[in-house]
């Protein structure tokens, strides 16, 4: 009986599955399409990125160089190095207005927050309806300008509704744009009834992104209203907060056109605060290098303030996660 020895063929080469090569025109799809669309985003973004970059970015640079120099315009800035800086520490109307400016900050954001909160939680605990928020937000829709005309007219200390209406009660009517002791707290009262709306509404957004299920479990453990805003609603919006607070301060410092309108940096400089200052010094004195210190001293301050803000409140954490 023959057997018959099969000799096992050798294996022929697995072809290549990926040769020299293959697999790029793949690569190269993805690395087209990812070009395409950093292009379509680039042409996107362009336009905020020039409006930035002529409308913020080359004024600041071009001020900072003019605060290094004795500047009115009519003739070639004269470089002065560290002189107006160093005139900062003398000047005593600058003193007057940062007492001023401060002053107004710690009323504004004191009020503004405060009641924005109250009025966030109200709307997020009673009612969502767009009809309210609507509402709420319509002060800030209307430029800041009318709206200090509309107060300036009904504070008036002679002919003003409300000061009309004190005395019908059998009070004194009060100056309030006149008195040095009101005029900056009547400032910041009318800022905030202006700007409330919109800050409510931020918070309120932060609110839209806390669970119910929070609430929910504190109402069965018989946690009261008052509890759960402290221990749930307020630790929860900690970076709304430190976001509404940031936009608040930046804003409270840059106040000008209510002071513009309504006393013009009087009485007695009691509300000439740093940005009336700034105007007053380059477009009614033409001390442009001057003012453009104050204006950097300013712009300094700021940045260092809201880094501060956002570095204690911890904004880029959330007790969500």
């Amino acid at each position: 009986m023959s057997t018959t020895t099969s000799v096992p063929t050798p294996a022929s080469p697995a072809p290549a599955a990926h040769a020299a090569g293959s697999g790029s025109p793949r690569r190269n799809h993805h690395s087209k399409a990812a070009r395409k669309q950093t292009w379509i985003a680039l042409a996107f973004v362009a336009p905020s990125l020039f409006g930035f970059a002529v409308f913020y970015l080359w004024p600041t640079i071009r001020g900072i160089y003019i605060s290094f120099t004795d500047y009115d315009v009519f003739t070639s800035p004269v470089f002065t190095g560290l002189a107006n800086y160093a005139r900062l520490f003398s000047d005593e109307t600058f003193a007057n207005s940062a007492r001023a400016t401060i002053l107004y900050v710690l009323i504004n954001i004191l009020l503004q927050t405060t009641l924005a909160l109250g009025l966030a939680v109200l709307m997020h605990r009673l009612t969502q309806s767009t009809f309210v928020r609507s509402i709420v937000i319509l002060p800030y829709l209307i430029a800041n300008v009318v709206v200090a005309l509309v107060w300036f007219w009904m504070l008036d200390f002679q002919i003003g509704i409300v000061n009309q209406g004190i005395q019908w009660l059998g009070g004194n009517a009060i100056a309030f744009f006149g008195d040095e002791t009101w005029a900056i707290p009547t400032i910041a009262l009318v800022n905030t009834w202006r700007h409330l709306g919109y800050t409510a509404l931020l918070i309120f957004a932060g609110l839209q992104t806390i669970p119910k299920d929070v609430y929910e479990a504190a109402r069965t453990e018989g946690a009261s209203e008052w509890q759960m805003f402290w221990r749930i609603t307020v630790p929860l919006l900690r970076p709304v907060l430190a976001l509404v607070l940031v936009i608040t301060m930046i804003g409270s410092f840059q106040v000008f056109d209510t002071v513009a309108v309504t006393t013009s940096g009087g009485p007695a400089d009691a509300t000439r605060v740093i940005q009336y200052y700034i105007f007053d010094l380059a477009f009614q004195r033409l001390d442009f290098g001057y003012a453009s210190a104050v204006s950097v001293v300013l712009l300094v301050v700021l940045a260092i303030i809201a880094a501060v803000q956002l570095r204690l409140t911890r904004a880029n954490e959330s007790d969500l996660n």
